[in-house]
Protein backbone atom coordinates (compact mmCIF):
# COMPACT_ATOMS: atom_id res chain seq x y z
CA UNK A 1 0.00 0.00 0.00
CA UNK A 2 2.00 3.17 0.80
CA UNK A 3 5.36 3.64 0.01
CA UNK A 4 7.08 6.21 2.46
CA UNK A 5 9.30 8.54 0.27
CA UNK A 6 10.75 10.49 3.46
CA UNK A 7 9.43 11.89 6.60
CA UNK A 8 8.10 14.92 4.23
CA UNK A 9 6.09 13.19 2.08
CA UNK A 10 4.14 10.08 1.60
CA UNK A 11 2.90 8.58 -1.77
CA UNK A 12 0.44 6.20 -1.93
CA UNK A 13 0.06 4.11 -5.17
CA UNK A 14 -2.91 2.58 -6.07
CA UNK A 15 -2.86 -0.66 -8.47
CA UNK A 16 -6.32 -1.90 -8.34
CA UNK A 17 -8.11 1.46 -9.56
CA UNK A 18 -9.58 -0.64 -12.76
CA UNK A 19 -11.56 -3.03 -10.73
CA UNK A 20 -15.07 -2.58 -11.03
CA UNK A 21 -16.54 -3.40 -7.57
CA UNK A 22 -13.59 -2.13 -5.96
CA UNK A 23 -13.84 1.56 -7.28
CA UNK A 24 -17.41 2.43 -8.37
CA UNK A 25 -21.05 2.52 -6.50
CA UNK A 26 -21.69 3.75 -2.97
CA UNK A 27 -18.88 4.77 -1.06
CA UNK A 28 -16.84 1.43 0.63
CA UNK A 29 -14.14 1.00 2.94
CA UNK A 30 -10.90 1.85 0.35
CA UNK A 31 -12.70 4.41 -1.18
CA UNK A 32 -13.05 6.24 2.35
CA UNK A 33 -9.27 5.06 3.15
CA UNK A 34 -8.38 6.85 -0.12
CA UNK A 35 -9.88 10.36 1.04
CA UNK A 36 -8.16 10.06 4.33
CA UNK A 37 -4.86 9.47 3.12
CA UNK A 38 -5.09 12.31 0.91
CA UNK A 39 -6.71 14.84 3.36
CA UNK A 40 -3.72 13.50 6.18
CA UNK A 41 -1.27 14.82 2.94
CA UNK A 42 -0.48 11.66 1.41
CA UNK A 43 -0.24 12.01 -2.49
CA UNK A 44 -1.92 9.04 -4.65
CA UNK A 45 -0.51 8.05 -7.66
CA UNK A 46 -1.75 5.78 -10.45
CA UNK A 47 -0.36 4.24 -13.68
CA UNK A 48 -1.68 4.97 -16.92
CA UNK A 49 -4.37 6.92 -17.44
CA UNK A 50 -8.04 5.85 -15.24
CA UNK A 51 -9.92 8.38 -17.58
CA UNK A 52 -10.93 7.98 -21.18
CA UNK A 53 -8.70 10.25 -22.91
CA UNK A 54 -8.13 9.51 -26.29
CA UNK A 55 -4.63 8.99 -28.01
CA UNK A 56 -5.72 11.31 -30.83
CA UNK A 57 -6.14 14.13 -28.45
CA UNK A 58 -3.07 13.68 -26.71
CA UNK A 59 -1.41 13.96 -29.75
CA UNK A 60 -3.23 17.47 -30.41
CA UNK A 61 -1.84 18.84 -27.43
CA UNK A 62 1.67 17.79 -27.83
CA UNK A 63 1.96 19.19 -31.02
CA UNK A 64 0.67 22.38 -29.20
CA UNK A 65 4.43 24.50 -28.56
CA UNK A 66 2.92 27.62 -26.49
CA UNK A 67 4.99 30.79 -26.19
CA UNK A 68 5.98 31.96 -22.66
CA UNK A 69 3.82 34.70 -21.15
CA UNK A 70 3.57 36.03 -17.94
CA UNK A 71 0.09 36.39 -18.01
CA UNK A 72 -0.69 32.76 -19.03
CA UNK A 73 1.62 29.88 -18.17
CA UNK A 74 -1.28 27.57 -18.85
CA UNK A 75 -4.33 26.98 -21.64
CA UNK A 76 -7.39 27.36 -18.83
CA UNK A 77 -10.59 26.14 -19.09
CA UNK A 78 -13.43 26.87 -16.74
CA UNK A 79 -16.59 23.56 -17.30
CA UNK A 80 -19.19 25.72 -15.31
CA UNK A 81 -18.68 28.50 -17.75
CA UNK A 82 -17.93 26.56 -21.38
CA UNK A 83 -15.05 29.34 -20.95
CA UNK A 84 -11.04 28.67 -22.93
CA UNK A 85 -8.66 31.16 -21.71
CA UNK A 86 -4.74 31.30 -22.66
CA UNK A 87 -4.59 29.49 -25.90
CA UNK A 88 -2.52 31.40 -28.65
CA UNK A 89 -3.58 28.91 -31.88
CA UNK A 90 -5.71 29.52 -34.66
CA UNK A 91 -9.53 29.92 -34.54
CA UNK A 92 -9.62 25.84 -35.69
CA UNK A 93 -6.90 24.70 -33.20
CA UNK A 94 -8.31 26.37 -30.60
CA UNK A 95 -12.32 25.04 -31.49
CA UNK A 96 -10.17 21.78 -30.94
CA UNK A 97 -8.37 22.27 -27.65
CA UNK A 98 -11.52 23.62 -26.46
CA UNK A 99 -13.32 20.11 -27.19
CA UNK A 100 -10.34 18.30 -25.62
CA UNK A 101 -10.33 19.73 -22.54
CA UNK A 102 -13.99 20.06 -22.29
CA UNK A 103 -13.99 16.28 -22.68
CA UNK A 104 -11.15 15.70 -20.31
CA UNK A 105 -12.81 17.50 -17.28
CA UNK A 106 -15.89 15.32 -18.09
CA UNK A 107 -13.92 12.29 -17.64
CA UNK A 108 -11.59 13.23 -14.95
CA UNK A 109 -14.79 14.12 -12.59
CA UNK A 110 -16.57 10.79 -13.48
CA UNK A 111 -13.71 9.10 -12.85
CA UNK A 112 -13.24 10.75 -9.55
CA UNK A 113 -16.33 10.74 -8.57
CA UNK A 114 -16.06 6.80 -8.48
CA UNK A 115 -12.40 6.59 -7.13
CA UNK A 116 -13.62 9.55 -4.11
CA UNK A 117 -17.32 8.77 -3.77
CA UNK A 118 -17.61 10.39 -0.53
CA UNK A 119 -16.80 13.37 -2.32
CA UNK A 120 -18.86 13.06 -5.22
CA UNK A 121 -21.54 15.64 -5.54
CA UNK A 122 -20.55 17.79 -3.12
CA UNK A 123 -17.57 19.23 -4.30
CA UNK A 124 -17.52 22.72 -6.44
CA UNK A 125 -16.12 21.83 -10.19
CA UNK A 126 -13.54 24.49 -10.72
CA UNK A 127 -10.91 25.00 -13.01
CA UNK A 128 -8.69 22.46 -15.87
CA UNK A 129 -5.88 23.52 -17.55
CA UNK A 130 -2.98 22.25 -20.05
CA UNK A 131 0.20 23.03 -19.12
CA UNK A 132 2.21 22.98 -22.24
CA UNK A 133 5.44 24.93 -20.74
CA UNK A 134 8.93 23.29 -19.27
CA UNK A 135 9.16 23.99 -16.03
CA UNK A 136 12.86 24.20 -15.51
CA UNK A 137 14.16 27.34 -16.61
CA UNK A 138 11.28 30.06 -16.49
CA UNK A 139 11.90 33.34 -15.79
CA UNK A 140 8.87 34.63 -13.38
CA UNK A 141 8.46 36.92 -10.75
CA UNK A 142 9.21 35.63 -7.17
CA UNK A 143 5.10 35.06 -6.10
CA UNK A 144 4.56 33.60 -9.34
CA UNK A 145 7.64 30.71 -9.62
CA UNK A 146 6.58 27.30 -9.27
CA UNK A 147 9.72 26.22 -8.04
CA UNK A 148 9.53 27.35 -4.97
CA UNK A 149 8.06 25.65 -2.06
CA UNK A 150 4.09 26.58 -1.74
CA UNK A 151 0.71 25.72 -0.38
CA UNK A 152 -2.42 26.95 -2.84
CA UNK A 153 -4.37 29.63 -2.41
CA UNK A 154 -6.68 31.54 -5.26
CA UNK A 155 -6.32 35.05 -5.49
CA UNK A 156 -9.39 35.58 -6.98
CA UNK A 157 -11.40 32.51 -5.86
CA UNK A 158 -11.90 32.51 -2.29
CA UNK A 159 -12.56 28.77 -1.19
CA UNK A 160 -14.36 29.66 2.40
CA UNK A 161 -12.45 26.71 4.13
CA UNK A 162 -13.21 24.09 1.26
CA UNK A 163 -9.92 22.64 0.37
CA UNK A 164 -8.26 22.71 -3.28
CA UNK A 165 -8.39 18.95 -4.81
CA UNK A 166 -6.16 18.84 -7.35
CA UNK A 167 -5.83 15.88 -10.34
CA UNK A 168 -2.59 15.99 -12.40
CA UNK A 169 -1.77 13.90 -15.91
CA UNK A 170 1.55 14.34 -17.10
CA UNK A 171 1.10 13.47 -21.08
CA UNK A 172 4.37 13.90 -22.36
CA UNK A 173 5.86 10.61 -24.31
CA UNK A 174 9.92 10.91 -22.47
CA UNK A 175 10.03 13.77 -19.65
CA UNK A 176 9.22 12.83 -16.20
CA UNK A 177 6.93 15.48 -13.81
CA UNK A 178 9.63 16.31 -10.60
CA UNK A 179 8.17 17.96 -7.73
CA UNK A 180 9.17 18.52 -3.97
CA UNK A 181 6.55 17.85 -1.41
CA UNK A 182 7.13 18.78 1.86
CA UNK A 183 5.35 18.41 5.06
CA UNK A 184 1.72 17.71 5.85
CA UNK A 185 0.03 20.67 6.98
CA UNK A 186 -0.27 20.50 10.21
CA UNK A 187 3.29 21.02 11.43
CA UNK A 188 3.46 23.11 8.74
CA UNK A 189 1.90 25.52 10.65
CA UNK A 190 3.01 24.66 13.75
CA UNK A 191 6.58 25.42 12.67
CA UNK A 192 5.34 28.64 10.47
CA UNK A 193 1.88 30.19 11.07
CA UNK A 194 2.58 32.18 13.94
CA UNK A 195 5.43 33.61 12.70
CA UNK A 196 3.82 34.65 9.69
CA UNK A 197 1.37 36.80 11.52
CA UNK A 198 -1.73 34.09 11.84
CA UNK A 199 -3.28 35.89 14.94
CA UNK A 200 -3.28 39.29 13.20
CA UNK A 201 -4.86 37.62 10.32
CA UNK A 202 -7.30 35.42 12.35
CA UNK A 203 -9.46 38.87 13.20
CA UNK A 204 -10.47 38.78 9.58
CA UNK A 205 -10.05 43.13 9.16
CA UNK A 206 -8.16 42.62 5.34
CA UNK A 207 -11.07 40.64 4.14
CA UNK A 208 -13.36 42.91 4.78
CA UNK A 209 -11.24 45.82 3.91
CA UNK A 210 -10.85 44.15 0.52
CA UNK A 211 -14.70 43.59 -0.08
CA UNK A 212 -15.12 47.17 0.62
CA UNK A 213 -12.69 47.99 -1.92
CA UNK A 214 -13.87 45.96 -4.92
CA UNK A 215 -11.83 43.02 -4.14
CA UNK A 216 -13.23 39.44 -3.69
CA UNK A 217 -14.88 39.03 -0.10
CA UNK A 218 -12.66 36.70 1.52
CA UNK A 219 -12.86 35.28 5.26
CA UNK A 220 -9.77 35.39 7.42
CA UNK A 221 -8.84 31.79 6.46
CA UNK A 222 -8.56 32.34 2.89
CA UNK A 223 -6.43 35.89 3.56
CA UNK A 224 -4.42 33.98 5.27
CA UNK A 225 -3.85 31.29 3.10
CA UNK A 226 -2.98 33.95 0.32
CA UNK A 227 -0.46 35.85 2.72
CA UNK A 228 1.19 32.08 3.46
CA UNK A 229 1.93 31.15 -0.40
CA UNK A 230 3.79 34.53 -0.56
CA UNK A 231 5.03 34.44 2.75
CA UNK A 232 6.46 30.84 2.35
CA UNK A 233 8.25 31.83 -1.12
CA UNK A 234 9.80 34.59 -0.22
CA UNK A 235 11.06 33.03 3.37
CA UNK A 236 14.56 31.64 2.05
CA UNK A 237 14.96 30.28 5.74
CA UNK A 238 11.95 27.94 5.15
CA UNK A 239 12.88 27.24 1.21
CA UNK A 240 16.19 25.71 2.90
CA UNK A 241 15.22 24.48 5.75
CA UNK A 242 11.80 22.75 4.87
CA UNK A 243 11.88 19.21 4.52
CA UNK A 244 11.04 17.46 1.35
CA UNK A 245 11.53 14.48 -0.89
CA UNK A 246 12.27 14.63 -4.46
CA UNK A 247 9.14 12.90 -6.21
CA UNK A 248 9.18 12.05 -9.81
CA UNK A 249 6.20 11.53 -11.76
CA UNK A 250 6.98 9.47 -15.42
CA UNK A 251 4.77 9.78 -18.63
CA UNK A 252 1.23 8.83 -18.47
CA UNK A 253 0.70 8.45 -14.76
CA UNK A 254 -1.92 10.37 -12.80
CA UNK A 255 -1.60 11.57 -9.46
CA UNK A 256 -3.66 13.69 -6.39
CA UNK A 257 -3.05 16.02 -4.55
CA UNK A 258 -4.12 18.36 -1.64
CA UNK A 259 -2.22 21.61 -2.69
CA UNK A 260 -3.45 23.26 0.07
CA UNK A 261 -2.29 20.59 2.56
CA UNK A 262 0.98 19.52 0.91
CA UNK A 263 3.62 22.42 0.30
CA UNK A 264 5.22 21.29 -3.14
CA UNK A 265 7.02 22.43 -5.64
CA UNK A 266 7.54 21.67 -9.87
CA UNK A 267 10.98 21.59 -10.51
CA UNK A 268 10.70 20.11 -14.63
CA UNK A 269 8.11 18.63 -16.41
CA UNK A 270 6.10 19.62 -19.64
CA UNK A 271 2.65 19.16 -20.85
CA UNK A 272 0.47 18.38 -18.01
CA UNK A 273 -2.96 18.67 -17.25
CA UNK A 274 -5.19 19.45 -14.67
CA UNK A 275 -8.72 19.33 -13.09
CA UNK A 276 -9.16 21.32 -9.33
CA UNK A 277 -11.75 20.30 -7.56
CA UNK A 278 -13.10 22.89 -4.03
CA UNK A 279 -14.44 19.93 -1.46
CA UNK A 280 -16.10 21.55 1.31
CA UNK A 281 -15.56 20.05 5.05
CA UNK A 282 -18.82 19.20 5.26
CA UNK A 283 -17.49 15.99 3.00
CA UNK A 284 -14.10 15.39 4.67
CA UNK A 285 -13.74 11.74 5.79
CA UNK A 286 -11.44 13.52 8.37
CA UNK A 287 -12.50 17.18 8.68
CA UNK A 288 -10.08 17.80 11.58
CA UNK A 289 -7.02 17.67 9.72
CA UNK A 290 -8.33 20.36 7.30
CA UNK A 291 -6.28 23.72 7.03
CA UNK A 292 -9.25 25.55 8.37
CA UNK A 293 -9.96 22.99 11.21
CA UNK A 294 -5.81 23.14 12.24
CA UNK A 295 -5.26 27.03 11.80
CA UNK A 296 -8.48 27.96 13.82
CA UNK A 297 -7.39 25.41 16.79
CA UNK A 298 -4.18 27.76 16.61
CA UNK A 299 -5.98 30.99 16.24
CA UNK A 300 -8.97 29.94 19.41
CA UNK A 301 -11.21 31.75 16.87
CA UNK A 302 -13.07 30.32 14.01
CA UNK A 303 -11.45 31.40 10.59
CA UNK A 304 -14.89 31.35 7.92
Amino acid sequence: MPTQVSPAAEVVEIHDYRHPQGWSGAPDKRTREACDRLERGAILLLRGIPYDFPRADIDFLLQHQAEDSRLHKNVSYRPTEDLLRGFGGSGEEEERVHEILRNYSRAVTEFIGRLLAPYAGRWTLDYASFRPLEEAGRELSLHKRGDLLHVDAFPSRPTRGARILRVFTNIHPQKNRVWLAGLPFEPLAEQYAPAAGLQQYAGGSSGRLRALFGGPKRSAYDSFMLHFHDWMKENSTLQDGLPRAQVEFPPNTTWLVYTDTVPHAVLSGQFALEQTFLVPIEAMVTPQVAPLRVLERLAGRAMA
